[in-house]
């Protein structure tokens, strides 16, 4: 029989703020992350807009002789872990490190010492690179680091699965709970890639918006008028644990993480299935794999990118939950957070738990225009008190990659 599975701690570092409670103040309130980059100079650039995380300090978490070992996305794994561990209340000892894991996936790694060390590379030779520059750029250092930092000594991986990586990464570390190998995981993803190259690659792609006078209202999923994503940074951390050892020493118990599934749509390497097929048969998985029935589920927090792709995410949902669809509550927080890329699913698990805890669904703001392809109700421009049990997660990633979570809130 498999375990329970609960979430016992949270953290968060994101546009909107560092820590639950700032980012969560934000989103019910629907205030926006996104503003001009100040990471580079941006005057030849079609974008110039992004979700920049502002006021975080690595020192605060790391010390200064480490932080100039790590990349940025590793700084904000390490500092969510933190922020997440420390929520939790578990202390990790030498009794029971074995016994917890690690899992915190990017979608696109140290793409920052990349660029910067290849430009040093240049003007100043082999010589200058650092010894540190592998460890910086290397996916599955974030979890290196935030085990290290810790001291977990379970299970050590990571996952790299684009937009989709910090839910496969939270499914994933439930998992290995489950079926026994470990009974604590600190899983979620993390990101940081507002670059030069990574913003020209996405606009060379077509994917970002590009209203520059109005960076604040450029996020505007499901509404008529979006032009793109706009590009976050950031990290969202939970802490999983064994329903009975939660129990056993009276933790804190966000919700339960009651089904999960991966799938793929084997379409195109950055366009989604038509009609949503992949996306909708993976949210029948997830919801087999809770045993939960259609009806049960109040509130989806949607991927939501503020693309094309919203209207196959719709059509997913009306096919998945036929009538069901329009008693729906389904949101996008990438309106306020822009689009964190691989740290999406873990920032909007959270969001989703958050929802469960506080009977407050959050908004999808910048929804001005309906688009009559886009016709539930997506929570629009204001914060909703609505008292829920059951919420899904949504996330979908290029090479037609898809993880859905299915949240239940603890009634015994």
């Amino acid at each position: 029989m498999k375990r329970r599975v609960v979430v016992t701690g949270m953290g968060i570092i994101s546009p909107l703020g560092i820590g639950v409670e700032d980012n969560w103040s934000a989103v019910t309130n629907g205030k926006s992350g996104i503003d001009l980059i100040t990471r580079f100079n941006t005057e030849s650039f079609p974008v110039q807009f992004a979700g920049e995380v502002k006021g975080f300090e690595a020192e605060q978490f790391i010390s200064h002789k480490e932080v100039k070992k790590m990349d940025r996305f590793i700084h904000f794994a390490v500092g969510a872990s933190d922020i997440a561990l420390k929520d939790s209340g578990y202390v990790i000892t030498d009794d029971n490190a074995e016994r917890v894991g690690v899992q915190v996936g990017v979608g696109l790694g140290g793409l920052p010492a990349i660029e910067k060390y290849h430009n040093i590379y240049k003007d100043k030779g082999v010589r200058k690179i650092t010894p540190f520059f592998i460890p910086m750029v290397i996916a599955n250092l974030a979890s290196g680091q935030v085990s290290i930092h810790s001291g977990a000594k379970g299970p050590n991986t990571c996952v790299v699965t684009a937009c989709a990586t910090g839910t496969h990464s939270i499914g994933e570390a439930a998992r290995l709970i489950q079926y026994g190998d470990a009974d604590v995981m600190i899983a979620g993803g993390t990101e940081s890639v507002i670059t030069p190259l990574c913003v020209g690659g996405f606009h060379a792609a077509k994917a970002l918006s590009t209203r520059n006078d109005d960076p604040q209202g450029a996020s505007r999923p499901f509404d008529k008028d979006r032009d793109g994503f706009v590009i976050g940074e950031g990290s969202g951390v939970v802490i999983l644990e064994h329903y009975e050892s939660a129990k056993k020493r009276s933790a804190k118990i966000y919700g339960e993480i009651k089904g999960y599934a991966s799938n793929g749509d084997a379409y195109h390497i950055t366009a989604t299935a038509p009609n949503g097929e992949g996306a909708a048969r993976c949210m029948n998985l997830a919801l087999k794999n809770a045993g939960v029935n259609k009806e049960e589920v109040q509130y989806i927090n949607a991927h939501g990118t503020s693309t094309g792709a919203d209207v196959m995410e719709t059509q997913a949902i009306k096919s998945v939950f036929n009538q069901h669809a329009a008693k729906l509550a389904v949101s996008s927080t990438k309106s306020m957070t822009g689009h964190l890329l691989g740290a999406a699913g873990g920032v909007e698990a959270i969001f989703s738990l958050m929802a469960l805890n506080h009977g407050v669904l959050p908004p999808t703001i910048n929804y001005k225009t309906p688009d009559p392809e886009c016709d539930l109700d997506y929570v629009p421009n204001n914060a909703r008190e609505e008292k829920i049990n059951t919420a899904i997660s949504n996330s979908f990633g290029f090479g037609g990659t898809n993880a859905v979570l299915v949240f239940k809130k603890i009634l015994n």
